[in-house]
């Protein structure tokens, strides 16, 4: 889950794994795979980013990176 605000300044949190595509037309769309869309604020590559930050917190990846620097 990731949190987006939308062009009114609400903020929502929306399931990630929903995600079909996002674009940047120029305004930040973000299409899910039940064919509704969000326009928010955040880029395109904040949206990647942010993405990619809860699928590291959710997986463990960080920890199991930090532990295998200590070997």
């Amino acid at each position: 889950m990731i949190k987006v605000t939308k062009l009114n300044n609400s903020e929502m949190i929306i399931n990630d794994d929903l995600i079909e595509f996002v674009e940047s037309i120029p305004d930040t769309i973000i299409s899910l795979t039940d064919g509704k869309k969000i326009m928010v604020k955040e880029t395109p590559d904040e949206i990647i980013r942010r993405v990619a930050e809860f699928r590291r917190l959710t997986l463990g990846v960080d920890s199991t990176i930090r532990g295998r620097e200590k070997e």
